[in-house]
């Protein structure tokens, strides 16, 4: 039996279905860049402070489906609920940029 690996049969289902030159391709890839890459200047603020994205959204498909089940537009921004909570169905929402910035000079 052959296998392929997730990473290689999303990164070939994505070229085929060039998702990966769409917005919201284009969000999911700074989740994971914020959460698993040491290398991405963010990373210190998501990643390094052990914020991850789930194991469901893996798959790129799967947070495709949620983003619109979950009204997702062009030119929203993905919001996470609890500031210190994972990227997941339950803990995230959209906004505009300018209402997350906002959000953002509340925290405390």
């Amino acid at each position: 039996m052959f296998y392929v690996s997730v990473n290689d049969a999303l990164t070939a289902a994505e070229h085929f279905c060039g998702f990966n030159t769409t917005k919201l391709y284009a969000v999911w890839e700074s989740m994971r860049q914020r959460c698993n890459n040491p290398n991405s200047k963010p990373y210190p603020h998501y990643g390094g402070r052990g914020i991850v994205m789930c194991q469901e959204w893996d798959d790129f498909q799967n947070f495709y489906n949620w983003a619109l089940s979950s009204d997702y537009k062009e030119g929203l921004s993905i919001d996470r609920i609890d500031n210190d909570g994972n990227y997941c169905p339950e803990n995230c929402q959209w906004m505009t940029v300018s209402e997350n910035a906002s959000k953002g000079s509340r925290r405390v």
